[in-house]
């Protein structure tokens, strides 16, 4: 799947399957090049985001619902519109307080969504 999205010029949404990647969390990745990384992130009310840090920058928008999120020992609530950023290697996680979207930038892409047996 995430092959086919490999530095798509117009990427529409209908195309792309969702991947499940957890209990009331699941992706799309809409498209990247070895820079820069796109991904689409579903959440139902109470799905988690599970704390983790990884090498990449992220940036991400909230395109709806309502999220506590914690970055390094600091959390918020964020809601449609809102944005946040997180520089590498700080730990940060989500739970979803009302369904919503999130929609991720990492950069560089992240290898381990594309490559599952990748290891970072």
């Amino acid at each position: 799947m995430a092959a086919s999205v490999l530095a798509t010029r117009f990427v529409e949404d209908s195309t792309i399957p969702w991947e499940t990647v957890g209990e009331g969390v699941k992706r799309k990745i809409m498209t990247y090049d070895a820079n820069l990384m796109m991904v689409k992130v579903s959440f139902e009310t109470g799905g988690i985001g599970t704390p983790h840090q990884h090498i990449h920058t992220q940036m991400s928008y909230v395109e709806s619902g309502a999220f506590a999120i914690t970055i390094a020992d600091e959390t918020k609530t964020l809601r449609a519109g809102d944005v946040y950023y997180i520089p590498p290697n700080i730990r940060h996680g989500a739970v979803c307080l009302e369904s919503g979207i999130l929609i991720d930038v990492f950069t560089p892409m992240r290898e381990d969504f594309v490559y599952p047996s990748f290891c970072l």
